[in-house]
């Protein structure tokens, strides 16, 4: 098994921001949307060096999706800027009419997704994001791991022609992918191989994944852990192989267990290979105030118990 250790730790809207200078600087079609919330999601260096290139729409998120929508007619590439929640539940329909259903080329980027947007509680912690994108025809949905692998994705979506959705947090968490890492949309990332179960996650469950596989490791568990970064389109062929060998399942996320990356595994099994499963993933409620970390403790989110929901998924084989 190999190992992964951190040397930093920063939040992955950080890599959002850092993404967006970079791919301002490559291509010049690149301008950016935000609805007041240009701090949090970390744009001020693209404002500053490109500040013909950036629209501060106010608290009017379905108005900058229209915004958004329009620019692209003229050949831009719009990043649109705000919390998860505002930029998807709150637009919902602005998304859907203006931007799924022709096609334009909106990148639709969302910070504070989850319940690690912490202490603003529930209206705020949107679960429920993943399922709303990834059901609208058309719509790419990107969740990454960690700083460089969202960095990554950010430069990376411009180049993709057709809506995206890309979700990223707020909290510091562990730096382990490479800084130089090529991101490919739809192709999913081995990080641990392995034989018993197969230990499918995404975003911030990743690193806990990785913690939860070492001490299975240790108990003589051999799981294979893939990071699904694109969970639309999802990487079929990486699931299946991986579940060929291993026999069992257990998805990983930051979301609700209804419509996120976990259904999409379900579907996929139940059309090929039926397959026992287990999710950790919020069990269908909203989340409430707290710490991230009390709250990933509280729902469920973490190594240990994704290490339960292995050894459950075993006995099931």
């Amino acid at each position: 098994m190999k190992k992964y250790t951190y040397t930093d730790k920063k939040d992955t809207r950080s890599g959002f921001g850092a993404g967006l200078l970079e791919v301002g600087r490559k291509n010049e079609n690149v301008v950016a949307l935000c609805a007041d919330l240009v701090g949090s999601l970390k744009m001020n260096d693209f404002i500053k060096e490109f500040p013909d290139r950036f629209f501060q729409v106010g608290i009017a998120e379905a108005n900058m999706m229209g915004i958004a929508a329009g620019l692209t007619i003229g050949g831009k590439i719009p990043y649109t800027g705000t919390f998860a929640n505002f930029s998807t539940g709150r637009v919902y329909d602005q998304i859907r009419q203006s931007i799924a259903y022709s096609g334009k080329n909106v990148k639709i980027c969302a910070s504070h997704a989850g319940l690690t947007l912490g202490e603003d509680g529930a209206t705020h912690q949107i679960l429920e994001d993943i399922g709303l994108m990834k059901m609208l025809p058309g719509m790419t949905v990107i969740n990454p791991c960690d700083y460089n692998q969202t960095k990554a994705a950010t430069i990376a979506i411009a180049d993709h022609d057709g809506p995206v959705y890309l979700r990223f947090g707020r909290p510091v968490v562990p730096i382990f992918t490479d800084p130089d890492q090529k991101f490919e949309i739809g192709k999913a990332w081995m990080v641990n191989e392995g034989k018993d179960v197969s230990i499918f996650a995404t975003g911030h469950l990743v690193w806990e994944a990785i913690q939860a596989g070492e001490q299975l490791a240790e108990m003589g568990i051999d799981a294979e852990i893939i990071n699904i970064h694109t969970i639309k389109p999802l990487d079929e062929e990486a699931v299946l192989k991986s579940v060929a060998k291993t026999g069992c399942v257990v998805t990983a996320e930051e979301h609700n267990r209804l419509g996120g990356l976990g259904d999409s595994i379900a579907q996929l099994l139940a059309r090929n290979t039926p397959t026992p499963q287990e999710y950790v993933a919020v069990d269908d409620s909203f989340g409430e105030s707290g710490t991230p970390a009390q709250l990933m403790e509280k729902y469920g989110l973490n190594a240990a118990n994704i290490i339960a929901a292995a050894q459950r998924v075993i006995k099931r084989k």
